[in-house]
């Protein structure tokens, strides 16, 4: 590659992907995945077009697709599709744990799994409809410093 000056080169270098603006997890029932996300998780729903529907989060949206359709080419945008469950995490403090754990309960979903991190904090997993791992993970992980806003 032929650079046409060493100031483009460095500005090149200098770029990097600093923040997740779409996550995709994938559904075969669009109906109970939107159901679950708004009643159960408190999300705003944003769209719905026939392949996918779409949440905003804080700071991103969360794109649930029909893995049926997604796969398929030609759609206006490159096919896409995973197999077997996802998995996601939505920041969740101490102080909201009891009153995460109450909430699934009373919208009968059960908890799968609690772990506590040896860097402090409690993970809660579950599942979506779909079969999709979610977790309300504590800002302790992955090096900790994550304020939730």
């Amino acid at each position: 590659m032929c650079w046409s000056s060493l100031s483009e080169h460095n500005q090149m270098n200098s770029l990097k992907a600093t923040r997740i603006f779409e996550t995709v997890i994938y559904a075969d029932d669009l109906a109970a995945a939107e159901r679950f996300y708004t009643e159960v998780l408190g999300l705003e729903k944003y769209s719905g077009f026939g392949v996918a529907i779409s949440f905003r989060t804080d700071h991103g949206v969360l794109l649930i697709f029909d893995p049926d359709k997604a796969i398929l080419p030609n759609r206006g945008v490159p096919s896409h599709g995973a197999r077997g469950p996802g998995h996601l995490a939505f920041a969740a403090r101490a102080d909201e744990l009891d009153g995460w754990r109450e909430h699934l309960r009373a919208h009968g979903v059960a908890i799968e799994m609690e772990v506590n991190w040896e860097q402090g904090g409690t993970s809660i997993y579950f599942r979506d409809p779909a079969g999709n791992s979610i977790e309300l993970a504590p800002p302790t992980l992955w090096g900790g410093g994550w304020e939730k806003e």
